[in-house]
């Protein structure tokens, strides 16, 4: 088991680097963090640049609902600069072939014409882009490869801790089944507020665990994890007070912690050193006294404000959102009831239960609910289903019901994890056309003037809200220099006038498969324009859902065999239709899914 504990180990960061280089781009919800990761590596950070001239901050153009804090972004920029450094110190930016630029050529796009043929191919090809960090979706990349292994960091040192706590049975349940759990993989590496609380959490519940092997007492434990949960929250989350709260309140009646000596003592330092760390990073970002998640807390909860973005009823965090995070349905539904009803795994289950679902249970009363604000409690979660599981294996010869519910979790565990990466992959790296849509773009623009003017320059481009929306961001944006500028304007009388329309050379609006579909951004232009004439020269597509086959209809596949196609190549390919018709046939009887991709966007050109 120790052997299997290492390699699932290994695959946790493999697979979250996967899910990273498939889906590299980004959504509205990361826009802030990411945004700002590219402003600070970019232009500076105020506190080191005396005279900077904040107006090239996106977040004064655009400050979004509330502030949200710029630690992790400024961490994340922080930390890219002497890579970054390093790479150009290599192969200076500019040397033919040189850059790990993904601007304009996006070589990793399932999505595009002529995917690599197998995984030869792709390290050949991304061989030549790897020595220099240029400007472009590469530093993106970056950016959210080191926040992918801060919470890949915090994933293993929480397995290795159930591993101390229980055995490297329990261990490697632990592993299997946070492999093969979709959401958490997927978003490890995204900018997102969440994300940066989540290593913070996972830490601090690492140091709740029962483990003999710690050299801190069973006290200074707790005090660690109170701390730690606290920093999050305050800079992070604001939620977190809740997990704060139920935390400490079952640490103080299992008496595990003192109210003065631990729980007060680590509110009190977890409180002056994150909102030491918060208020002055934010105040210099934001240019006024800040703490941002003070200021998020009092429009969200005390004004209410967060039903704006939709409500959910009481109980969907418990019936749609946990089921999505866990996946797999045998955890909730066999291992955890399992791990309550044995003795042996009941007292270590009830701890990783009990706060969390507590947790969940007074977040309920918020009506926004969204998963990736419960998604903190999934490692203690998984835990607990892990305790299960393990004692089903352990028992599997000696009960019958314990060898076929253990053969279940392992095909179940595998299917789920199948499932996550052949089919969730894919559908949600076909969700940023908008990202898709602004390479073409880049890539037409730069073919097209390059045969007609060797020293060609930049283009003004529209970007509407869908693109907006689904993957752009500064890093895509071709720099100024070189005579490109985006405008996002949003005002809807500022587009009404014919003159603002008139200084585009390129604009980004949303598509559909009636040729004859214009959005509100379009038909404002050719109300605007009368007289202009504009030919759509690239079109792009965006995942629509998922395609029920009936028996007898053909399997296309089409984003399922590209994605195939990166990472195994043709083998890849032939071998999944293999499996896909033999399924179909023996157990489906004729039936299955693909996904299915309709026009999401298009780049229309003005015709001079």
């Amino acid at each position: 088991m120790r052997r299997v504990f290492n390699i699932l180990a290994l695959l946790l960061p493999i697979l979250i680097f996967l899910h990273l280089f498939v889906a590299p781009y980004t959504k509205v919800e990361e826009s802030f963090h990411i945004q700002a990761t590219h402003d600070i590596l970019v232009h500076g950070f105020p506190a080191d640049v005396p005279d900077l001239d904040r107006a090239n901050y996106d977040h004064f153009a655009f400050p979004g609902a509330v502030p949200r804090s710029a630690v992790g972004a400024a961490i994340l920029a922080r930390l890219s600069r002497p890579i970054i450094a390093l790479s150009n110190a290599i192969n200076p930016p500019g040397i033919a072939g040189g850059g790990f630029n993904f601007n304009g050529t996006d070589p990793l796009n399932l999505f595009e014409a002529d995917p690599p043929t197998g995984i030869a191919v792709t390290l050949a090809k991304l061989s030549n882009y790897l020595p220099t960090l240029s400007e472009g979706v590469d530093r993106q990349i970056l950016a959210r490869a080191i926040l992918g292994l801060y919470n890949a960091f915090a994933l293993l040192v929480f397995a290795r801790g159930v591993q101390r706590s229980f055995s490297a049975v329990v261990a490697t349940w632990y592993l299997a089944f946070q492999a093969s759990q979709f959401h958490l993989i997927y978003y490890a590496s995204r900018p997102l507020s969440n994300m940066f609380a989540f290593g913070l959490t996972t830490l601090a519940m690492r140091y709740l665990l029962p483990d003999s092997m710690i050299r801190l007492g069973r006290s200074d434990e707790s005090r660690l994890s109170l701390v730690l949960l606290t920093m999050a929250g305050v800079i992070f989350r604001s939620e977190l007070a809740v997990l704060v709260a139920t935390q400490t309140l079952f640490l103080l009646i299992t008496r595990q912690a003192r109210l003065f000596q631990d729980v007060i003592y680590a509110g009190i330092l977890g409180l002056f050193t994150s909102l030491l760390a918060t208020v002055i990073t934010d105040s210099l970002f934001w240019d006024r006294i800040l703490w941002p998640e003070l200021d998020a807390f009092l429009f969200n909860v005390i004004s209410g404000q967060s039903s704006e973005w939709g409500t959910d009823p009481w109980y969907f965090y418990f019936l749609n959102a946990l089921p999505r995070l866990l996946l797999n349905p045998l955890t909730y539904l066999l291992a955890i009831p399992v791990a309550l009803r044995q003795p042996a795994t009941r007292q270590p289950a009830i701890p990783l239960l009990v706060p969390s679902l507590a947790f969940i249970a007074l977040y309920s009363i918020i009506p926004h609910k969204e998963w990736r604000f419960i998604i903190y409690v999934i490692p203690s979660l998984t835990t607990a289903a892990s305790l299960g599981a393990g004692y089903l294996w352990t028992h599997r010869s000696r009960s019958l019901f314990a060898r076929i519910a253990s053969h279940l979790l392992v095909l179940s565990t595998l299917a789920t994890f199948l499932f996550s990466n052949l089919v969730l992959l894919p559908a949600s790296a076909a969700n940023y056309p908008g990202a898709h849509a602004l390479n073409a773009l880049h890539r037409y623009h730069n073919q097209a003037a390059s045969r007609d003017d060797p020293q060609h320059h930049g283009a003004t481009v529209y970007l509407g809200n869908l693109a907006c929306q689904t993957g752009v961001t500064r890093f895509l944006q071709q720099p100024a220099e070189l005579g490109w500028q985006y405008d996002k304007t949003e005002d809807e009388a500022t587009k009404s006038l014919g003159i603002f329309w008139d200084q585009f050379d390129y604009i980004l609006v949303e598509a559909s498969a009636d040729p004859e579909y214009r959005d509100s951004d379009e038909a404002q232009l050719r109300d605007a324009l009368p007289n202009s004439r504009w030919e759509t020269v690239e079109t792009v597509d965006g995942f629509a859902g998922i395609s029920v086959l009936r028996p007898g209809s053909p399997a296309d596949g089409a984003a399922e065999r590209k994605l195939l196609s990166m990472i195994g190549g043709q083998c890849a390919v032939d071998l999944y239709g293999q499996v896909r018709d033999a399924v179909r046939k023996v157990l489906l009887r004729g039936w299955w899914v693909e996904l299915k991709m309709r026009p999401k966007l298009k780049v229309l050109k003005r015709v001079h």
